[in-house]
Parts: C-alpha cells; sequence; structure tokens
C-alpha cells in the first residue's frame, strides 16, 4: 500500500522516454520523472522513492528527501503567502501548503514556522498546521526516567522552553534548569526527568548525576575557593567581565556552571555564584 508523505520502497513496471513508472499496487502507476531515475535502472528494480502530490493532485514520485514526512513537526521557512495560505519550503520543488485555517498565527513571507505535516481525511492530500497541539499524540506517554529522547524546541513560556518528544509528546525545559543559548526550531538530544500524573512532561538537556568535572569547570571551582567560595558572576554578566575573570567566553561559562550546579557543587544566586560544600579539588 503507497503511503503518500512517506518513503515508499515500489519496483518499475515500465521505463518511458520521461521517466520510469513504479507500481503503486491499488493506486495504479506513479512516475518517477526522469531526472530523478538512478543511472541503469531496469524494470522490475526497486526503488525507495518519496510519493506525493504534483499541482494537479496526481501521485509523483521523487528521490528528493524532504525536511519532513507525513506526521511529524518541523521548522520550515514560508517561502510565499496568498489569499489560499503559506506555502513552506519543504526541500522539494513543490511546496507544503499550510491553508489559513491551520495556521495558529498569521504566517508572513520569509519567517520560519513549527509545523506538523498531515494528510485530509477526505483527500488524502498533504498540508501543514501550526496548530501543534492538535496533532501531540493522545497515548499516555510512558517515559522512564532518565531516558534519552528527541527534542524539537517549539516556543518559550515564562517558565522556560517547550519542546515536543520524540515527534509525540509536549514537555518542559525549565529555565533555570537551561545553561546554554537555545533557539527556536532547534533539535537536540534530552533527557526525560518525569512524566506527571497529568501526563505533562519534565526535560532536562544533561542527564542528572555525577558527570566529570573538564577544564573549564575546574578553573571555575579554582577561582570560587581563591575567593572563598563566591563570584559575582552569573549567566546575566556580560561577555567581557566574564572573559576578565574566567578566561572563558561566556558560552563556555555558561556550559560550565551548568554542570556543576547539575552535580550540586555550585548554587545559583541573584548576583552570583557560590558553593555549597560538595567541591572537588
Amino acid at each position: 500500500m503507497v503511503i503518500p508523505g512517506k518513503f515508499n520502497t515500489l519496483s518499475i513496471s515500465r521505463i518511458v522516454d520521461f521517466g520510469v513508472y513504479l507500481d503503486g499496487g491499488d493506486a495504479g502507476e506513479i512516475l518517477l520523472p526522469m531526472k530523478w531515475v538512478p543511472e541503469g535502472c531496469r524494470p522490475d528494480d526497486q526503488l525507495e522513492v518519496f510519493i506525493y502530490f504534483d499541482s494537479e493532485d496526481r501521485l509523483i514520485a521523487t528521490t528528493m528527501k524532504p525536511y519532513v514526512q507525513l506526521g511529524e513537526f518541523a521548522y520550515l521557512q514560508a517561502k510565499a503567502v496568498n489569499n489560499v495560505g503559506a506555502f513552506m519550503d519543504w526541500g522539494l520543488e513543490k511546496d507544503l501548503l499550510v491553508p489559513y485555517r491551520e495556521q495558529k498565527v498569521k504566517m508572513e513571507e520569509g519567517r520560519r514556522y513549527v509545523v506538523y505535516v498531515f494528510a485530509d481525511p477526505k483527500t488524502g492530500r498533504l498540508a501543514g498546521s501550526s496548530k501543534l497541539e492538535n496533532f501531540f499524540s493522545k497515548e499516555p506517554p510512558d517515559y522512564k526516567p532518565l531516558e534519552e529522547v528527541d527534542l524539537l524546541l517549539w516556543r518559550t513560556s515564562e517558565i522556560g522552553y517547550m519542546a515536543i518528544v520524540n515527534n509525540k509528546h509536549e514537555g518542559m525545559l525549565y529555565a533555570g534548569e537551561v545553561f546554554e543559548e537555545l533557539e527556536r526550531g532547534q533539535r537536540t538530544k534530552g533527557y526525560i526527568i518525569k512524566v506527571r500524573d497529568d501526563g505533562k512532561i519534565d526535560l532536562a538537556l544533561q542527564k542528572p548525576g555525577y558527570e566529570k568535572i573538564d577544564e573549564l569547570s575546574q578553573r571555575i571551582l579554582n577561582l570560587l575557593k581563591e575567593n572563598e567560595g563566591y563570584l559575582p558572576l552569573n549567566d546575566k554578566s556580560p561577555a567581557e567581565e566574564i572573559y576578565d575573570a574566567c578566561g572563558m567566553s561566556k558560552k563556555n561559562f555558561k556550559k560550565s556552571i551548568g554542570s556543576l550546579y547539575k552535580q550540586r557543587i555550585i548554587i545559583l544566586t541573584e548576583h552570583g555564584i557560590k558553593l555549597t560544600g560538595k567541591s572537588h579539588s
């Protein structure tokens, strides 16, 4: 059974001047245009192709790899906007339409949005939606604590960052637990901290527990010990002050204090950092 919006492995039924026709079973023959046909193909050879709809709503095949497939979330750019909707660049010749009714906010040309690819239940046509809440899995999350998961950062809130977990669920990275620059649409690995009774998921970017003290973290520890366990620096301090005091970039400083904080070696205050007593030599 052919699934539009996904990669399908299909056999070549016949070869013509302008491409090859693939056996789509109940969907009939599907054209793979010549520009995408690998050299040396013969009838009955099997090809892995992405199936979608052309401008006349006919099934067509390509060997191009889209940025996102059916049933997935992705951060895409709006190439054009008209009275029908927004046309998103998803890596194929024909753009992905996000109809106006599926836009959480009115989309603008050139901007990027997290969207979900779905199939119209009546026509089977592929479309996108930025109303992401409608597409999260209804199944209760069954993740285990400390399980590694894939994250797509969706949006920020007053308490942290909302992330899409394993392309299924919504989770939260609390701002107080994040010590690096994050961007909307960024993909990263993360860890399950807790699945709450109401199904909400708490996340972390680093696996909790003991971590090796790296060279830069040790440098900060040494400075703390030299200054009676306190430094008037934190992740809000100007980069110049951090470099003058620690000899490292603000990015590396934030990563290092994040590592020390996770191990409960330091605590964060409004104006700086200080040792907890659990220090390393």
